[in-house]
Protein backbone atom coordinates (compact mmCIF):
# COMPACT_ATOMS: atom_id res chain seq x y z
CA UNK A 1 0.00 0.00 0.00
CA UNK A 2 1.71 3.32 -1.09
CA UNK A 3 1.61 6.77 1.07
CA UNK A 4 -1.10 8.57 1.73
CA UNK A 5 -1.87 11.41 -0.35
CA UNK A 6 -3.45 15.37 0.07
CA UNK A 7 -3.51 18.23 -1.97
CA UNK A 8 -3.78 21.37 -0.54
CA UNK A 9 -4.48 24.69 -3.12
CA UNK A 10 -1.67 26.95 -2.37
CA UNK A 11 -3.42 29.46 -4.46
CA UNK A 12 -5.97 29.56 -7.37
CA UNK A 13 -6.11 33.17 -8.87
CA UNK A 14 -4.06 34.33 -12.04
CA UNK A 15 -0.91 36.76 -12.24
CA UNK A 16 -2.26 39.11 -10.78
CA UNK A 17 -3.97 37.71 -8.00
CA UNK A 18 -7.43 38.37 -6.90
CA UNK A 19 -8.47 41.32 -5.18
CA UNK A 20 -6.62 42.61 -8.18
CA UNK A 21 -4.97 46.32 -7.09
CA UNK A 22 -7.12 48.92 -7.98
CA UNK A 23 -10.41 46.76 -9.10
CA UNK A 24 -13.54 47.76 -7.58
CA UNK A 25 -15.49 45.56 -8.93
CA UNK A 26 -17.85 42.74 -7.04
CA UNK A 27 -15.35 39.93 -7.11
CA UNK A 28 -12.08 41.93 -6.13
CA UNK A 29 -14.46 43.51 -3.28
CA UNK A 30 -16.29 40.34 -2.14
CA UNK A 31 -16.70 39.38 1.54
CA UNK A 32 -16.68 35.63 0.22
CA UNK A 33 -13.36 34.29 1.26
CA UNK A 34 -13.05 31.77 -2.05
CA UNK A 35 -13.31 34.81 -4.15
CA UNK A 36 -9.89 36.02 -2.32
CA UNK A 37 -7.08 34.20 -4.54
CA UNK A 38 -3.20 34.25 -4.72
CA UNK A 39 -1.33 32.98 -7.77
CA UNK A 40 -2.15 29.46 -8.81
CA UNK A 41 0.58 26.54 -7.03
CA UNK A 42 -0.66 23.65 -4.39
CA UNK A 43 1.11 21.46 -2.01
CA UNK A 44 1.26 17.82 -2.72
CA UNK A 45 1.34 15.85 1.40
CA UNK A 46 2.71 12.31 1.01
CA UNK A 47 2.55 10.11 4.63
CA UNK A 48 4.00 6.76 5.15
CA UNK A 49 3.30 6.56 8.98
CA UNK A 50 4.62 9.20 11.22
CA UNK A 51 6.85 10.71 8.04
CA UNK A 52 5.44 13.41 5.86
CA UNK A 53 6.85 14.64 2.66
CA UNK A 54 5.59 17.98 1.04
CA UNK A 55 6.21 19.37 -2.32
CA UNK A 56 5.27 22.29 -3.81
CA UNK A 57 4.02 22.73 -7.52
CA UNK A 58 4.87 26.19 -8.64
CA UNK A 59 6.55 28.90 -6.03
CA UNK A 60 4.13 31.84 -6.88
CA UNK A 61 4.80 35.51 -5.97
CA UNK A 62 2.78 34.66 -2.96
CA UNK A 63 4.81 32.29 -1.94
CA UNK A 64 5.72 33.14 1.49
CA UNK A 65 1.97 34.03 2.63
CA UNK A 66 1.03 30.65 1.22
CA UNK A 67 3.36 28.88 3.41
CA UNK A 68 2.62 30.71 6.39
CA UNK A 69 -1.09 30.07 5.89
CA UNK A 70 -0.70 26.37 5.61
CA UNK A 71 1.76 25.90 8.22
CA UNK A 72 3.48 23.56 6.84
CA UNK A 73 7.70 23.20 8.10
CA UNK A 74 9.61 21.15 5.64
CA UNK A 75 9.76 21.54 2.03
CA UNK A 76 10.97 17.83 0.09
CA UNK A 77 10.53 18.96 -3.84
CA UNK A 78 9.80 21.68 -5.54
CA UNK A 79 8.34 21.00 -9.23
CA UNK A 80 7.45 23.62 -11.42
CA UNK A 81 5.10 23.85 -14.67
CA UNK A 82 6.82 26.83 -16.43
CA UNK A 83 8.72 30.05 -15.70
CA UNK A 84 6.38 32.55 -16.14
CA UNK A 85 6.63 34.83 -13.56
CA UNK A 86 3.30 34.31 -11.90
CA UNK A 87 4.97 30.84 -11.33
CA UNK A 88 8.60 30.85 -10.30
CA UNK A 89 8.54 35.04 -8.69
CA UNK A 90 8.35 33.15 -4.99
CA UNK A 91 11.71 31.13 -5.19
CA UNK A 92 13.59 33.24 -2.86
CA UNK A 93 11.61 32.35 -0.02
CA UNK A 94 12.17 29.13 0.24
CA UNK A 95 15.16 29.71 1.98
CA UNK A 96 14.15 29.42 5.36
CA UNK A 97 13.00 25.34 4.75
CA UNK A 98 17.14 25.22 3.70
CA UNK A 99 18.04 26.19 7.45
CA UNK A 100 19.30 23.29 9.50
CA UNK A 101 19.82 20.92 6.51
CA UNK A 102 23.18 20.64 4.91
CA UNK A 103 21.47 19.06 1.69
CA UNK A 104 19.68 20.86 -1.37
CA UNK A 105 16.62 20.84 -2.29
CA UNK A 106 15.49 19.49 -5.36
CA UNK A 107 14.19 21.65 -7.99
CA UNK A 108 12.23 19.68 -10.93
CA UNK A 109 11.50 21.41 -14.49
CA UNK A 110 11.97 21.74 -18.04
CA UNK A 111 15.61 22.60 -19.45
CA UNK A 112 14.05 25.66 -20.72
CA UNK A 113 12.29 26.79 -17.12
CA UNK A 114 15.94 26.01 -15.40
CA UNK A 115 17.75 28.11 -17.46
CA UNK A 116 14.93 30.72 -16.58
CA UNK A 117 15.39 30.06 -12.88
CA UNK A 118 19.03 29.93 -12.96
CA UNK A 119 19.19 33.05 -15.03
CA UNK A 120 16.66 34.74 -12.47
CA UNK A 121 18.03 33.37 -9.15
CA UNK A 122 21.73 32.14 -9.67
CA UNK A 123 22.82 31.68 -6.30
CA UNK A 124 20.08 29.55 -5.98
CA UNK A 125 21.76 26.99 -7.39
CA UNK A 126 25.75 28.01 -6.96
CA UNK A 127 25.19 26.90 -3.52
CA UNK A 128 27.10 30.12 -2.58
CA UNK A 129 26.02 32.76 0.87
CA UNK A 130 26.18 35.81 -0.90
CA UNK A 131 24.56 37.62 2.26
CA UNK A 132 23.94 36.51 6.06
CA UNK A 133 20.67 35.85 5.67
CA UNK A 134 21.29 33.37 3.69
CA UNK A 135 20.46 31.84 -0.19
CA UNK A 136 17.91 28.91 -1.51
CA UNK A 137 20.14 26.38 -1.77
CA UNK A 138 18.53 23.92 -4.74
CA UNK A 139 19.68 21.47 -7.09
CA UNK A 140 18.65 21.98 -10.49
CA UNK A 141 17.20 18.29 -11.98
CA UNK A 142 15.53 18.27 -15.66
CA UNK A 143 12.39 16.95 -16.09
CA UNK A 144 12.15 15.15 -19.82
CA UNK A 145 9.18 12.66 -20.68
CA UNK A 146 9.67 10.14 -17.77
CA UNK A 147 8.39 9.68 -14.34
CA UNK A 148 9.76 11.32 -11.70
CA UNK A 149 10.24 8.89 -8.42
CA UNK A 150 9.54 11.04 -5.55
CA UNK A 151 9.16 9.43 -2.13
CA UNK A 152 7.63 5.93 -3.57
CA UNK A 153 5.17 7.93 -5.92
CA UNK A 154 5.54 8.62 -9.62
CA UNK A 155 5.05 12.24 -10.70
CA UNK A 156 4.60 11.66 -14.84
CA UNK A 157 5.11 15.05 -16.70
CA UNK A 158 2.50 15.86 -18.93
CA UNK A 159 3.32 18.53 -21.79
CA UNK A 160 0.72 20.30 -22.89
CA UNK A 161 0.87 23.89 -24.87
CA UNK A 162 -0.03 27.02 -22.89
CA UNK A 163 -0.59 29.47 -26.51
CA UNK A 164 2.27 28.47 -28.46
CA UNK A 165 4.55 27.65 -25.14
CA UNK A 166 5.44 24.15 -24.30
CA UNK A 167 4.82 23.77 -20.46
CA UNK A 168 4.38 20.50 -17.91
CA UNK A 169 1.68 19.78 -16.03
CA UNK A 170 2.08 16.39 -13.50
CA UNK A 171 0.29 13.48 -12.87
CA UNK A 172 0.70 11.43 -9.45
CA UNK A 173 -1.48 8.49 -9.47
CA UNK A 174 -5.39 8.79 -9.44
CA UNK A 175 -4.46 12.47 -9.50
CA UNK A 176 -2.97 15.22 -11.66
CA UNK A 177 -2.36 18.82 -12.33
CA UNK A 178 -2.51 20.98 -15.20
CA UNK A 179 -2.43 24.73 -15.22
CA UNK A 180 -2.29 27.36 -18.13
CA UNK A 181 -3.15 24.87 -20.35
CA UNK A 182 -4.69 25.64 -23.74
CA UNK A 183 -4.20 22.73 -26.17
CA UNK A 184 -3.51 18.82 -25.11
CA UNK A 185 -2.10 16.56 -27.84
CA UNK A 186 -3.89 12.99 -28.13
CA UNK A 187 -0.70 11.59 -26.14
CA UNK A 188 -1.60 13.66 -23.12
CA UNK A 189 -5.19 13.14 -22.84
CA UNK A 190 -4.19 9.67 -22.47
CA UNK A 191 -1.91 10.27 -19.90
CA UNK A 192 -4.62 12.39 -17.82
CA UNK A 193 -7.25 8.61 -18.27
CA UNK A 194 -8.48 6.97 -15.66
CA UNK A 195 -8.66 10.27 -13.01
CA UNK A 196 -9.90 10.68 -9.55
CA UNK A 197 -9.12 14.11 -9.57
CA UNK A 198 -8.27 16.94 -12.27
CA UNK A 199 -7.01 20.29 -12.28
CA UNK A 200 -7.16 22.44 -15.22
CA UNK A 201 -7.14 26.31 -16.00
CA UNK A 202 -9.89 27.69 -16.61
CA UNK A 203 -9.25 31.52 -16.60
CA UNK A 204 -12.48 32.94 -17.36
CA UNK A 205 -15.78 32.62 -19.59
CA UNK A 206 -14.68 34.83 -23.11
CA UNK A 207 -11.75 33.68 -25.15
CA UNK A 208 -8.07 34.69 -24.07
CA UNK A 209 -4.88 33.64 -26.38
CA UNK A 210 -2.90 31.63 -24.05
CA UNK A 211 -5.51 30.43 -21.52
CA UNK A 212 -8.40 28.14 -21.46
CA UNK A 213 -12.14 29.46 -21.14
CA UNK A 214 -14.41 28.13 -18.75
CA UNK A 215 -16.12 26.15 -21.10
CA UNK A 216 -13.52 25.12 -22.77
CA UNK A 217 -11.78 23.51 -19.60
CA UNK A 218 -15.30 22.19 -19.02
CA UNK A 219 -15.57 20.50 -22.22
CA UNK A 220 -11.95 18.71 -21.84
CA UNK A 221 -13.21 17.60 -18.08
CA UNK A 222 -16.19 16.41 -19.75
CA UNK A 223 -13.96 14.27 -22.43
CA UNK A 224 -10.65 13.51 -20.06
CA UNK A 225 -13.79 12.30 -17.31
CA UNK A 226 -12.26 12.41 -14.03
CA UNK A 227 -14.56 11.55 -10.80
CA UNK A 228 -13.64 15.20 -9.50
CA UNK A 229 -12.57 18.21 -11.43
CA UNK A 230 -11.35 21.26 -9.90
CA UNK A 231 -10.72 24.33 -12.28
CA UNK A 232 -8.09 26.70 -10.84
CA UNK A 233 -5.73 29.95 -12.52
CA UNK A 234 -8.96 31.66 -12.35
CA UNK A 235 -9.28 35.96 -12.86
CA UNK A 236 -11.97 38.37 -11.33
CA UNK A 237 -14.17 37.66 -13.44
CA UNK A 238 -15.26 34.77 -11.77
CA UNK A 239 -17.30 34.92 -8.90
CA UNK A 240 -16.70 31.85 -6.84
CA UNK A 241 -20.23 30.91 -5.73
CA UNK A 242 -22.28 31.93 -9.11
CA UNK A 243 -20.08 30.01 -10.99
CA UNK A 244 -19.97 26.74 -9.08
CA UNK A 245 -23.91 26.99 -9.50
CA UNK A 246 -23.42 26.97 -13.31
CA UNK A 247 -21.20 23.95 -13.60
CA UNK A 248 -22.04 20.29 -14.46
CA UNK A 249 -21.68 17.51 -11.57
CA UNK A 250 -18.30 17.16 -10.66
CA UNK A 251 -16.66 19.84 -11.19
CA UNK A 252 -16.30 22.70 -9.22
CA UNK A 253 -13.79 26.08 -9.07
CA UNK A 254 -10.53 25.64 -6.63
CA UNK A 255 -10.34 27.95 -4.11
CA UNK A 256 -7.40 28.57 -2.08
CA UNK A 257 -6.69 26.78 1.43
CA UNK A 258 -9.07 23.93 -0.45
CA UNK A 259 -8.14 20.31 0.90
CA UNK A 260 -8.61 17.11 -0.65
CA UNK A 261 -7.26 13.51 -0.64
CA UNK A 262 -6.46 11.23 -3.43
CA UNK A 263 -4.84 7.81 -3.96
CA UNK A 264 -1.65 7.39 -5.43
Amino acid sequence: MGPACSIEVLGSGTSVGIPTIGCRCRVCGSDDPRDSRLRTSILVQLSDGADQRNIVIDTSPDFRQQALRSGFRRLDALLFTHDHADHIMGLDDVRPFNYGRRDRIPAYASPSTLKSLRRVFPYAFSGQATHAGGVPRLEAIPVGHRPIRLFGVDFLPIHVLHGRKPILGFRFGAAAYVTDQTVLSPEAKAQLSGLDVLFLGALRHHPHPTHSTVGEAVALAAELRPRRAFFTHMCHELPHAATVRELPSGMTLAYDGLRITVGV
